[in-house]
């Protein structure tokens, strides 16, 4: 993904232009170290073009959207009633562990600025709902009890260490990716469990999670499109699957959510 890692093809297409340059390639993600300051042009500018496309423009804009209509909704309800803090907590363990990146290697204005965002919006909307009033007291802990430590980053930090281990990566950067792609494809359970047990879905709600869900749709898309049209494009069998997963959780809220706007009726979830 543009704001998770830089990519072989990118490297492997601009290599001749670049010159002599010092670049390795660990368990799929590249560290590269340019000699000129070209090189950098090179990475913020013109890699930069050659790597994004317009599903993956939409799918980060669709995230964008999905966490400033969450901010919205806290404002305009003046409640975190509905909204699971349990999937916010995971999602900042995603971007912490995924963007450490931010302190070694610089791509683009874009990447840093989106990385950055993404962290900050996400620690703002925990720091509403555990210390602001009146989002704290209206904030049930009961309705939101998914043990995302014990069954969510535990396991996933287990598993993204094994990996790492079967294919000889030993980088505490790439583990720490790994562990964020694994994470992320479950991040947004405990919010789906939320809206399970409330049923009926406040529509700002409703939009939050269905953009939030449309950003990886978008990001299958975008897959597919480079595995076509970039010539060195590199597979990377793990991301897939996890996103695979992910999007798999949100396929019966979108039925819901669809059949609430083709009906005009309020977005109501099964028992």
């Amino acid at each position: 993904d543009t704001i998770e890692t830089l990519d072989v093809s990118f490297l492997l297409a601009s290599r001749r232009s670049v010159g002599r340059s010092s670049w390795s390639v660990v368990g799929g993600r590249c560290f590269f170290f340019p000699p000129t300051s070209q090189c950098l042009s090179l990475l913020s500018d013109e890699g930069f073009l050659r790597m994004m496309n317009a599903f993956r423009l939409l799918g980060d804009m669709s995230h964008v959207v999905s966490i400033l209509i969450l901010i919205l909704r806290l404002r305009v309800s003046k409640s975190a009633a509905g909204i699971s803090l349990k999937t916010q907590e995971l999602f900042l363990v995603v971007f912490v562990a995924r963007y450490l990146d931010l302190f070694i290697t610089f791509y683009s204005v874009y990447n840093s600025f989106m990385k950055v965002a993404y962290i900050a919006s996400t620690t703002f909307i925990i720091y509403m709902i555990r210390f602001q009033e009146p989002y704290r007291s209206k904030y049930d802990k009961t309705q939101d009890a998914f043990l995302h430590f014990k069954f969510g980053i535990g396991p996933c930090a287990a598993l993204g260490l094994v990996v790492c281990l079967l294919k000889g990566v030993f980088s505490p950067v790439d583990i720490l990716w790994t562990f964020s792609i694994i994470l992320e494809s479950i991040a947004i359970l405990p919010q789906l469990i939320v809206l399970q047990r409330y049923r009926e879905v406040e529509n700002l709600t409703g939009h939050y999670v269905f953009f939030l869900g449309a950003y990886r749709g978008l990001y299958i898309l975008n897959w597919i499109y480079r595995s076509y049209y970039e010539k060195y494009y590199r597979h990377n069998w793990l991301v897939y699957t996890c996103g695979v997963l992910q999007t798999i959780l949100y396929i019966d809220f979108f039925y819901y959510y669809f059949i609430s706007k083709y009906y005009g009726g309020k977005l109501t979830l099964p028992t």
